[in-house]
């Protein structure tokens, strides 16, 4: 192994609040970002050079598991059917799904008659593996029909920084409009006259704060401003109600939002305010033939209930209780059909589905028998239908999707994940444990092993966590994690506190001041797997990205004798100097999650008192991959960087850290579905060599 890079320093000092703070690594954030984003040739030669030796030093350390990645890696892909496709979904005389080839990496959009029993008829509307041809980086983000079937609208990011290019191509001819908008947020919403489309757009910050019109056929240049957002902490986006009858603008941060309507029969009209926004209430839009069906938090329903209001008269004083607030019942989601509504709920860290007969008001459930285990809504294109689309996973069983009759309550299972190699459910085992935290709360943690790994505090483990932005990881299947379970690896998530697992007040008791609750909770859940005989003491590893990242921070910080090995994916650690610079893209929309300590000292001093950059301490850390990505607009590069940079100058072990910057990617890494796997073996084969255990 080649001598581990030492950043230089220049240190910078921060005054804020009568408080100077020192950061020796502030130069590694460039001056022009906003361009590198764009173009991430223009880094500083100085900054690419250090991440650039990271990176070789990073090669450099685990060169002996290259041999162990390619296999990791081979395991992967066989567990992956390579010529895999959606269940079509139907949409008047068309069924549209997306498949891909044996060896691509990118998706093919394309369609066939609707009642044709097999492809024989397909129509390849967009081939992901040709449009990539030539590019390092490569991702069609949405992809939409019009409503005559005539036009796909699409939007592709070419370098992983979220700024996509809106196109568009004629499904009758096959040929490209000219019609192209940059700079796009990646959303869009067509209206009923099959030639405009609503789309927003990111300013100079990265931020979606303006609504466009756009006819085809017209100049870009001309297109109509249809809304723009003041407030730099609202981000704005667009879309259609289930019903097709209106176009949605959405602003919103992190607590309050705000919807506008416009008949997407009448593109041109102003859009209309359905409720004027309200601190910390939040609410979202469906449309049932006279009336808006709205879920919201108002009136102190802190897990969400459902409201109903006139079409034409929708401000907030004629709001109705349709389906109301029950504590502990989380209504995550609604789903409208032209004869039910469907409500998507979470009670006691379990997902489940509601459905309500709109003529009888009659609910019912459908009901699951796992312990833990994962469920999505599919939706829909058509709103004329009884047909509910719903997936399930449980973290031994493999995704399944199903068609479900909300009449006839009749299950039929349309899809089940393929894995060649070979899965059998009953060689492994989940369940779940509830883990006492620091001040008595229960925190869920699901686990997986293999059947034969003995329980009795001899296997090593993997912690993973998220725990912000009430964002709840599900207990779903996963390809990947089989070949650290098959090598004796338990593997167990944390449903800690800053997720909404076990309802809204779960993720307020872990954000702003309670935000240590989320860190704390991870610890305890680490804890009690050792005690119960899951996890070998000196063999946990943990694991998290982006927001989980930062969890990755604080507790190595916290707690560096508790973990073995650490995998920290574009993490976010430099909590405190993010959110003191508004002009980074998503600082004003995070301060309700964070606190805003530009503003309030107390805000400052809560951050600054975990804020992982921040809290870098001479003592002994576990073995650290940390991954990041240059163009990544979320975390941006230089927040891994920094903190590798400061950990390596202070930490006093010599155990391996190790700083990976995908210099051609941005937050989700990279985009091909076979390359992304490779950067899965690289983390795996890092733990299982941290552990000996190759």
């Amino acid at each position: 192994m080649t001598n581990p890079p030492r950043a230089k320093t220049h240190p910078t000092t921060h005054r804020l609040h009568g408080i100077d703070r020192l950061d020796p690594y502030a130069w590694l954030k460039a001056p022009n970002w906003q361009e590198v984003m764009k173009d991430p040739s223009v880094l500083d030669p100085e900054i690419r050079a250090y991440l650039e030796a990271e990176n070789d030093f990073m090669k450099s350390g685990l060169q002996s598991t290259e041999p162990l990645q390619a296999r990791l890696f081979e395991e992967y892909r066989g567990r992956i059917k390579e010529d895999d496709s959606s269940v079509p979904a139907p949409d008047g005389a068309w069924a549209y799904y997306s498949r891909y080839v044996t060896g691509g990496q990118h998706p093919l959009f394309c369609r066939r008659p609707r009642d044709a029993g097999d492809d024989s008829n397909e129509q390849v509307l967009l081939h992901g593996d040709e449009m990539a041809e030539g590019h390092a980086y490569f991702k069609i983000g949405a992809a939409d029909h019009s409503h005559d079937h005539r036009i796909m609208a699409y939007a592709v990011d070419l370098n992983g920084s979220e700024f996509y290019t809106l196109r568009f191509k004629d499904l009758t001819t096959g040929e490209l409009l000219d019609d192209e908008i940059d700079q796009t947020n990646g959303d869009f919403a067509w209206a009923r006259d099959n030639r405009t489309v609503f789309y927003t757009v990111l300013d100079e910050n990265h931020r979606p704060l303006r609504v466009y019109r756009h006819v085809l056929g017209t100049p870009v240049a001309s297109d109509v401003l249809v809304y723009e957002e003041e407030d730099s902490g609202f981000f704005v986006s667009v879309g259609l109600t289930e019903s097709r009858a209106f176009v949605t603008i959405a602003t919103h941060d992190h607590v309050t939002s705000e919807y506008w309507l416009i008949p997407a029969d009448d593109p041109t009209m102003a859009p209309t305010l359905v409720a004027a926004r309200r601190p910390e209430v939040e609410y979202d839009v469906s449309h049932h033939r006279d009336r808006l069906l709205i879920r919201t938090n108002r009136d102190g329903a802190e897990d969400y209930k459902i409201m109903t209001a006139p079409v034409d008269a929708p401000a907030a004083e004629n709001w109705r209780d349709l389906v109301p607030h029950a504590p502990g019942t989380l209504i995550l989601g609604l789903d409208v059909y032209s004869g039910h509504m469907v409500r998507f709920e979470r009670v006691d860290a379990l997902p489940r589905i509601v459905i309500t007969d709109l003529t009888t008001d009659e609910s019912h459930t459908i009901a699951f028998d796992e312990e833990a285990y994962s469920l999505g809504l599919v939706g829909s294109y058509e709103f004329e239908t009884t047909q509910l689309r719903f997936s399930y996973s449980s973290m031994t069983t493999p995704n399944r999707v199903y068609d479900y009759d909300m009449v006839t309550r009749q299950r039929t299972l349309r899809k089940e994940q393929e894995v060649p190699s070979g899965h059998d459910p009953s060689h492994y085992r989940s369940r779940r444990i509830m883990a006492p935290s620091h001040d008595g709360e229960l925190v869920p943690v699901s686990i997986l092993h293999h059947r034969d790994t003995p329980i009795d505090g001899t296997a090593p483990l993997l912690l993973y966590g998220y725990g912000s932005y009430g964002h709840a990881m599900s207990a779903s299947f996963g390809v990947t994690r089989l070949s650290l379970v098959d090598r004796g690896f338990v593997f167990a998530v944390a449903h800690v506190r800053g997720g909404m697992e076990r309802g809204y007040r779960w993720y307020r008791d872990g954000k702003l001041a309670n935000k240590t609750n989320t860190f704390l909770d991870f610890i305890a859940a680490a804890e009690a797997l050792t005690d119960q005989g899951y996890a070998h003491p000196k063999k946990i590893a943990a694991q998290g990205g982006s927001a989980g990242g930062m969890l990755m921070g604080a507790i190595v910080n916290m707690r560096p004798d508790l973990f073995g090995a650490v995998v920290a994916d574009v993490p976010f650690v430099d909590v405190l100097n993010t959110m003191c610079d508004s002009s980074l893209p998503l600082t004003p929309p995070e301060w309700p999650e964070w606190g805003n300590p530009l503003e309030s000292e107390d805000a400052y001093r809560t951050i600054a008192a975990y804020s992982p950059y921040d809290n870098v301490a001479p003592q002994a850390y576990p073995a650290m991959l940390v991954t990041a990505g240059l163009t990544d607009p979320r975390v941006t590069y230089w927040e891994p960087a920094k903190w590798v940079a400061k950990l390596r100058a202070t930490k006093t072990d010599q155990r391996p850290l190790f700083l990976k910057t995908n210099m051609e990617a941005g937050h989700a890494g990279a985009s091909g579905r076979f390359d992304s796997l490779k950067e899965v073996a690289l983390e795996h084969a890092f733990l299982l060599w941290a552990f000996e255990m190759q």
